[in-house]
């Protein structure tokens, strides 16, 4: 599985987690030269605090295309702790 935008590889893994229909990619397989934090964060009832990343492709700024759980709050979400996810409306899948 291949999380791209605009022709650049995000994150590539054999190795995806899929909940709630989304697919959590491992850490050390997402290029993080790509990314920034973003101030945005969420909290999930199940999983914990969320917290966010910009993607930055060829000088285009892409806000909080992909999202993970530093800190999972229970054993269900423990599997993705750490995990990126990315946004099917921002990133194609392949």
């Amino acid at each position: 599985m291949k999380a791209v935008l605009d022709g650049v590889v995000l994150a590539e893994s054999d190795d995806t987690k899929v909940i709630e229909g989304n697919y959590y990619f491992p850490p050390e397989t997402v290029k993080k030269e790509y990314f920034t934090d973003s101030n945005t964060s969420s909290v999930c009832s199940w999983k914990g605090d969320c917290s966010y990343y910009d993607a930055t492709i060829g000088g285009k700024k892409v806000p909080d295309v992909a999202w993970y759980y530093p800190n999972t709050i229970s054993e269900r979400a423990k599997p993705i702790e750490n995990y990126v996810a990315f946004y099917k409306n921002k990133v194609q899948f392949e």
